[in-house]
C-alpha cells in the first residue's frame, strides 16, 4: 500500500478529530493528521487555550501559585464545526470526533451541534469516549492509525467505539488540595488528610471519577496501581500503556515498577493537560491501558 502521508493522500482519508482532554501529545496528533479542538482555562479574568496559549508546564506553575482551582470551559460547536469544514474542505470522505466523557464535560454537545451543523457536506460520527487523557487519547491514535491506512468511515469509527468498553484510566493523587479548592471536601477533612499523607485512588473507566481506594503513603500508591496493571495484565492481557502525570518528579520510578509487567520501551508518557489535571492536582499520575480484542 502507497505511503497514506504522501502528498495529497491524507486529505482523501478519514479525518480524525478530538478535543484537548484527550492529553495526545501534539507530536503524535501531527504525525497522525488529528485535528485537535481545545478548550480554554481561566484563571481569574485570564483565558487560555488549552495547550495553545498555556502549556502543561505554564499550567502547573501557575496551579502552584494560585489559591483557587482554575475554571475550564468546553468548546463551542462553532470551534468542532470550523474542524469539520475544514475536513471537508480537504476532501476527507467523513470525520469520526472522540470526545472526552459526557458524564464529565459539555464537550460532546458541542462537537454533535457542530456536526449537524455540515451534515449536508461531510458525515461526521461523534464517538463518546466515556473517558478522559490518554485513555481518549489512545481510542484517537487507534483510530487515527486505522484511518490513514485508508479504512472507511464505519471501520474507523468501529475501531474507536470498541475500545470505550476495554478500556482502563486509573488514577493516583498526591494532594487533597485540588479537592479542597473546588469545595469538594470539607477544611477540615482536608487537613487530616495531608497529615496522614493519604493518597486517593480512582478509576475513570466507567466515565465518571470513583473512589477505589487509598495508600497512606505516594510510594505505596504507585506501587497500587503498578499492582492493578500486573492483575488485570494476568486477566485478561493488556496493550496500549500509557502513563500521564502533572509534572511529576518520580515518573521514571513509576515507569521502572511497570517495566516489571510490561516492556518500558512500550509505554507512552506524557504530560497531563490543563483540562483534566485542574481537579486532579500537581503531581498527579494517570495509567491508561486496553483489554485486547478476545480471539
Amino acid at each position: 500500500m502507497a505511503d497514506p502521508n504522501a502528498s495529497g493522500v491524507v486529505g482523501r482519508t478519514v479525518r480524525v478529530v478530538s478535543d484537548s482532554a484527550c492529553d495526545l501529545p501534539a507530536e503524535t496528533a501531527d504525525s497522525l493528521s488529528v485535528t485537535i479542538v481545545p478548550l480554554s482555562i481561566r484563571f481569574g479574568a485570564d483565558e487560555y487555550v488549552d495547550r495553545k496559549d498555556l502549556s502543561p508546564q505554564a499550567f502547573w506553575r501557575k496551579v502552584a501559585a494560585a489559591s483557587v482551582l482554575p475554571e475550564t470551559a468546553a468548546p463551542s460547536p462553532g470551534a468542532f464545526e470550523a474542524a469539520f469544514r475544514e475536513a471537508a474542505d480537504d476532501g476527507c470522505p467523513g470525520v469520526v470526533c472522540v470526545c472526552l466523557s459526557s458524564k464529565l464535560s459539555a464537550t460532546i454537545g458541542s462537537a454533535r451541534l457542530a456536526a449537524q451543523a455540515v451534515g449536508d457536506l461531510i458525515d461526521v460520527r461523534v464517538v463518546d469516549s466515556l473517558s478522559i487523557t490518554m485513555g481518549q487519547g489512545t481510542m484517537v491514535a487507534v483510530a487515527a492509525r486505522l484511518a490513514l491506512t485508508g479504512a472507511a468511515l464505519d471501520e474507523v469509527e468501529r475501531a474507536a467505539t470498541q475500545l470505550v468498553g476495554r478500556t482502563t484510566v486509573l488514577g493516583a493523587l498526591d494532594t487533597l488540595d485540588n479537592l479542597k479548592k473546588g469545595g469538594r471536601i470539607g477544611g477540615a477533612q482536608a487537613l487530616i488528610g495531608s497529615l496522614l499523607q493519604v493518597k486517593p485512588i480512582i478509576d475513570v473507566s466507567s466515565g465518571t471519577v470513583e473512589s477505589i481506594g487509598k495508600q497512606r503513603t505516594r510510594t505505596k500508591a504507585l506501587a497500587y496501581l503498578a499492582t492493578l496493571l500486573a492483575e488485570a495484565k494476568a486477566q485478561t492481557g493488556v496493550e496500549n500503556v500509557a502513563v500521564m502525570h502533572g509534572d511529576a518528579p518520580d515518573i521514571e520510578e513509576f515507569l521502572d515498577l511497570l517495566a516489571k509487567h510490561y516492556p518500558k520501551d512500550k509505554i507512552i508518557v506524557g504530560q497531563i493537560g490543563a483540562v483534566i489535571g485542574t481537579h486532579g492536582g500537581p503531581r498527579v499520575v494517570g495509567l491508561t491501558f486496553n483489554q485486547p480484542v478476545p480471539d
